[in-house]
Parts: C-alpha cells; structure tokens; sequence
C-alpha cells in the first residue's frame, strides 16, 4: 500500500523547512580554522593541482571525481510531461541525483542545459566532463538521444548513459529473462510485440535480441500502427524494427504474440488483445503513470498472465532504480571508460538472478509482506533490497575488466563487497533500519491528539506504511471532517471519543483501577472518574489495560502536567527514582544519542545517574554499545562550582556502583567527540581509544538546545523524543511537530512495545 501524493503533499516536501529542493553539498574536510581554510583552498590546493597535472590518475585520489556523477538533461522529454524545458526539469534531476546517494552512496550534481540543438548540447557535456566519474544522461528526447549518447560515448574516458533507453532495456531485460523461465519459454521462440518507438523502446527491443528474441519474431509499433516497411518517413531506428508482415493495426500484431512490451500511452490494450495472445504470455505495460491497461483489467483476462507495470503499487514493478545506481557504482569504481553491452548484460543477469535467491526478512517487512518468493508476482527484487549494490556492482565491475574498459580494475572482490556493505550500512540509513524492525511485528498505537492536522496524517501513514495499527483519539464526527479536508483515507481505523457516553463504562473501569493504584496518593474515585475524560489520562489507561501497545501525545513548550499523568498512570521503572528522554541524531560520522532532551529540566546528581543508566540501556536496545561522556563548560573537575559538581558526583557513582556503564566526565564537548585531542589532553580517561556516542548534558536546556541547533542546521537527521525510563511505552513530542517526525517516533513507540513484549514474556 502506498500513500495517495497530494499537490500540497508534493509541494510542502520540496519547500520543507524553508530549505528548497532535496539535495545540498556537504564539505567532507575541516574548515574550521585559517589553517584548514589555507589547506582547502590557497596556498595549499596548489599541490594536488600539481600532482594531478603530472599524474592524472591522481585525480582520483585528491578529489570526489570517482564518486560523483552528473545527472544531465535538456528538459525535452521529461518523465510523463513531455517537453517542459531545462528548468522545469530540475526537480526531476534533482531526485535522481537522490536517488544515485541513498542507493548507491554516490555524490551527483545536477545540469540543466537549455540547448535543444544536438552539437551545441553534446560540446557542452563533453566540456564539462572532467569534473565527473561518470555522466547519467536524462529525459532528452528522441531520436536526438540516440545521437548524443553515441556521440558523447565515443568522445568522452567516462561512462557515459543515457537511463531512459538504458535503465528501463536493463531492469525489463532481466525481468523478461525470469518471465521467460516461469512460464516455460525461450527467448528465441517467442513473438514480441513493442508499442511504441521511442528512445526507451528501441534499446529494450535491441537488449532483448542480445538475450535471444530473434528480429524477424518482432513487431513494434508507432502512434499510426505498425512500423512497416511499406511505410515512408520512417527514422533509422524505425527502419531497424520495420516488418514486412501484412498488418496494419496493434491488435492485428498481438495476435498469438508471446511478450508485449508497452512503451507508449495509457489504455490502448484492450483485454480482448490480451486474450488473443498465445498461451501463458508476459504483459510489461510501461506507460507512464498510466499502463497501456490496467493490472485488474489484464489480470481478469487471463490466469495464466505474467503482469508488470513501472508503478509501486501492483507486483513486478519494472522500476530504473534498480539498476542506474548501481551500474554507475560499478563502473567508477574500477575507472571503466564506457558503460558497454558486456556490462549493460552482466547487470541484466544479476539482478535476474537476484530475484531466484531467497528473500531476507528485510525485504519482506520493507514491504509489509511475508515470504516473498521468486514466481508469477515476484520476478525481480524490490528496491528496498540491501543484495543490489552488490550483487550488481560487482558484476558490472567484473565485465568492464573482462571487456577490456576498466582503467583500475577490482583487484579484490571480496574486498569491493565488504567496502560496498560499509558504504551503505545502517547507520546511512538508521531510520530506514527503526521502521523496518517495527514493520516485522506492528502494534497498536493510540494517538492522543487526532483532531490535529500534523497527528492525524502521522497515524495515517503510519498505518499505510505498516509501522502500527493507529487508534484515534477524539470526536469521530471532527476526524472524519478534517480527514476528507486532508484528503486521506480512515477507513478501517479505530475512532474512540474519551468523551462519548458509550465509553463510560470503560470510563469507570478505567478510573476504577487508577483509584486503586493510587488511592495512597489522595486519588478517590470521582476524582479518577474526571481525569479519564482527558485524552492523556484515558490513552494512557487503554495502554495499562492492554488494550492498546502503545500512546503518542503531542505537549505544549513544558508539558510538566503530561510529564505528571505518565507518572501517575503507568509509573516509573523498578531500581530508578526518575525517566527521560533521548534523541538519535543521524550524523554523517553515524549515529549520536543525547540525553535528556524533554523531561528533566535541572538535574541533581541522583537524576543524573538515573538518565545515564537508562541511556545506556537505550542505546544498547538499538544496536549500538553506548560510549558516554557527561558534558559540561568544565573538564574532569576543573570548576568545581555548582553544574560541573554535580555531573563530577555522577561519575563518582556511577564509577563505583555501575563499572558495567562506559562513561567519563565532565568534559566540554570538544574533548567527548575528538578522541585523539582527549586521549592526549586527558590520558587518564576511562574512555581512551573509544569514540563517543553518547552525550549526557547536565540540564534539559543545553540537551534541546544541541539536538535542535544540529538538526536545523542540517547536520543531522534527529529521532525523538525517545521515552526512557517509564513502565509502559509512553512518547511524547511537541504539539507541532511535523508529520515526518511523528512517524518516525511511532516506529520508535512500536520497537519500545516489541522489548516491552519480549520482557514481560522472558518474566
């Protein structure tokens, strides 16, 4: 299930938080001082200059060219839109350049030539090629691509490609190769048909002949029909593909056909040529956004059908992404000079036989299924599977050595894989990694505040994307309002009004077992009956009535009453007097935990102790051995005055009663995240040689302070706030949170639950 891309929805992600667009360049190299200023740039940059001027391999070792790929395009033929121009294409561009970084880890800039003229445009890239490792050539119409992608191959050391022809001949290639197999036929007897003659078309009809299909056994035609030689003013490329049979019309040419490959318009397949097609045939209806017919039209035309489209939400999505990032991947990494047939073949294979091997439970919980398996519905991998850089990187770095186009050929492919698995691990894609684990086991999730925009749409998604079963909270007749003025569907999600008189019963019970709990406390019954009209009071309730997992609330700057109904609902942890929250910060260097970042506003010693030793356990829940360094404007005691004092006595504690708990301080936050400038200015630190974390601050000003500045800085990806410390997975945020972050704190809420779950059943 995917979620419904609203105008607004599109708008506000490329506009989010006043930063426009989805790509910025971030410097790799100190620049903080004149010395690394003079190192970055003049004097010292002239040394590089120089060697790469002798040696100019050099080149990549003293810059990004072996990681950075120009997405180039002329706007003439953009996806689905037709001939918009350079600068309307420019966020298409843009989210390929996304693409190349978070599939494959490579930079990209994106060029936008306003040049139509075919030679002008080809002198423009070619000028420009030094820059990169390889150029991805992009939405530029036919028949003049054909041209400069020939051209620019031929007189450019780089790889070259243009992914419309290439990316869809690739990805539907190995998809035809699996096709093919399930429904026992060969590639040599089968009769294609090829609606549409355009760029993309005439390179899968070519790729496919090099997987066997023989010409004389093809038919392709155009907006007037079939191409036949009988036909004047055809191009070159349609000369190639020219029949000599004697038809005339598209469902003259599917008749008996094994394979139809549709690159054309919406709905011009009827289900009457689908039937009169041979038996068990394979249908790629690639017309975008629109199939040339639609999946259910098709499939109830015949069970015997092999169906794909290149959309998301039906099986075998015939879908470029898994193929360009990694082609390219390949190919700059072993300096191949060209992207060839050999290499284009060897990615076909691969991930055709990606697709063969079994499914890790990554991917099926990506994908909200279970058991996924190689068939019918499943012949090529998903996008979402981690095997693809690999699998198709090395391959494609094999071919261009076998073929004689790679300047720095692999000399070590195990090497290569490991250092591919590295580049992009979990810790690029923490958040990716959270939603993925609460995928596998969803829980139920009571939102407190759904009569809010923001909270509303979270549970939505939420629900869409398979995180958690969403319960609303509040007035049914307003949610429903405000969920047709969003836009989004709530069929299906549980509505409860806290308020309505068919929940007095629960009311009642609610406040039942709340007197009882805390009656030593000065709580009566009336008294507990009146809180159980609140949001927070009764959400929290169904969490300790196990009729829900878990409870998201939205507070006010403050929010020290919610703080209050958390402790008095569900209770702190045995063995600690206090709770807290934590946020992960996904930095380029990995992931940093800090703490606490809601909760505790001035901290004494005991609070101190308590939130490390709880972070500690946190981090630990996700994955991550907790290196901690308490930080302060002091150094390991140097102002022994009141807040340095305090962090000075936690350590001492925690020292003496906690030695299990990797932890220094106080120390300023230069000495925590530079392990040398410590280990050298301190060397009597208990965390020598240990890289930092995980940051305890002595108050929640500075720890909301940093979390903030860095996120909005973007200099990391904050998750959070992270409830530590309760007895029941209770999470709060700030009323105004974006969407973004309050699912990701739902995924977080799940994963709580699920420990809850694994707990209390060990118990």
């Amino acid at each position: 299930m995917t979620t419904k891309v609203t105008k607004k929805m599109a708008l506000d992600y490329h506009h989010l938080d006043d930063k426009p667009g989805k790509i910025s360049v971030t410097p790799t190299k100190p620049y903080q001082t004149s010395e690394d200023l003079s190192l970055a740039y003049s004097p010292g940059v002239a040394y590089p200059c120089l060697e790469i001027q002798a040696h100019p391999e050099d080149v990549f070792k003293y810059t990004n060219k072996g990681n950075l790929v120009g997405v180039v395009s002329n706007g003439t033929a953009v996806l689905g839109l037709g001939n918009i121009g350079a600068m309307a294409g420019k966020p298409v561009m843009e989210g390929k350049a996304l693409l190349f970084k978070i599939f494959a880890g490579l930079d990209s800039f994106d060029i936008e030539v306003d040049e139509k003229d075919p030679e002008k445009f080809i002198a423009a890239v070619k000028a420009i090629s030094p820059t990169f490792g390889g150029i991805n050539l992009e939405d530029i119409k036919a028949p003049e691509c054909f041209e400069i992608e020939r051209r620019l191959k031929a007189e450019c050391d780089i790889p070259v490609m243009h992914d419309d022809q290439h990316g869809t001949a690739i990805i539907s290639g190995a998809g035809l190769i699996n096709a093919l197999d399930i429904q026992g036929k060969k590639a040599s007897d089968i009769k294609l048909v090829v609606n549409g003659a355009g760029a993309a078309a005439i390179c899968c009809t070519r790729l496919y002949m090099q997987l066997g299909v023989k010409k004389e056994n093809i038919v392709m035609c155009d907006s007037k029909g079939v191409i036949t030689t009988r036909r004047s003013n055809l191009n070159p490329q349609k000369q190639e593909f020219a029949t000599t049979r004697d038809i005339t019309t598209l469902a003259e040419a599917m008749k008996g056909a094994d394979v139809f490959l549709g690159l054309s318009v919406a709905d011009v397949v009827t289900p009457e040529m689908v039937q009169s097609m041979a038996d068990k045939p394979i249908v790629f209806a690639l017309a975008n956004p629109n199939p040339e017919i639609s999946y259910d039209k098709a499939m109830k035309s015949r069970k015997d059908l092999i169906y794909a489209t290149g959309r998301s939400d039906y099986p075998n999505q015939i879908n470029n992404v898994l193929g360009f990032p990694y082609i390219f991947r390949g190919a700059i990494d072993c300096s191949a000079t060209e992207i060839n047939v050999s290499m284009e073949l060897a990615a076909v294979h691969a991930i055709a036989e990606l697709a063969r091997k079994n499914v890790p439970p990554i991917v099926n919980a990506a994908y909200h299924m279970n058991k996924i398996k190689y068939g019918p519905k499943y012949i090529l991998p998903k996008a979402m599977d981690p095997r693809l850089i690999t699998e198709v990187s090395i391959a494609v770095a094999k071919a261009a050595a076998e073929s004689g186009v790679a300047k720095r050929p692999i000399d070590d492919y195990d090497a290569y894989k490991k250092e591919l698995r590295q580049l992009m691990g979990y810790d690029n894609k923490l958040m990716r990694r959270f939603i993925e684990e609460a995928q596998r086991s969803p829980k139920r999730v009571v939102f407190a505040q759904a009569n809010t925009d923001n909270m509303l749409q979270a549970a939505v998604q939420a629900k869409e994307n398979g995180i958690c079963i969403p319960i609303l909270l509040g007035n049914k007749e307003m949610i429903t309002k405000r969920a047709k003025r969003l836009n989004i569907s709530i069929d299906g999600i549980e509505i409860v009004n806290p308020r309505h008189d068919n929940q007095a019963d629960r009311r009642h019970l609610y406040a039942t077992k709340h007197m009882e709990k805390n009656q030593r406390n000065g709580i009566n019954l009336a008294e507990a009956e009146e809180k159980m009209l609140d949001r927070n009071y009764f959400g929290m309730m169904m969490v300790e009535n196990n009729e829900a997992d878990a409870f998201i609330t939205g507070m006010y700057a403050g929010g020290g009453n919610t703080v209050k109904i958390a402790k008095e609902v569900v209770g702190i942890m045995p063995g600690y007097s206090h709770f807290a929250t934590m946020h992960i910060l996904n930095t380029r260097h990995g992931a940093l935990f800090i703490a606490d970042t809601s909760i505790n506003h001035e901290n004494d010693t005991p609070t101190l102790v308590d939130i490390t030793r709880l972070t500690h356990q946190a981090v630990k829940n996700y994955a991550h051995y907790p290196v901690m360094a308490m930080i302060s404007y002091s150094n390991f005691g140097s102002n022994p005055e009141h807040g340095p004092i305090e962090l000075h006595r936690a350590i001492d504690i925690l020292h003496r009663d906690y030695p299990e708990i990797t932890v220094d301080g106080e120390m300023q936050v230069q000495y925590a995240l530079d392990r040398e400038l410590r280990d050298r200015s301190f060397p009597f630190n208990t965390l020598k040689g240990k890289d930092v974390n995980t940051l305890i601050f002595p108050n929640l000003s500075a720890a909301n302070t940093v979390y903030q500045m860095l996120a909005k800085a973007g200099a990391a990806e904050a998750i959070g706030p992270i409830q530590i410390g309760l007895n029941r997975p209770i999470h709060f945020t700030s009323i105004d949170a974006p969407v973004r972050d309050i699912v990701n704190l739902t995924a977080m809420a799940v994963i709580d639950a699920n420990v809850y779950d694994k707990l209390h059943a060990a118990k």
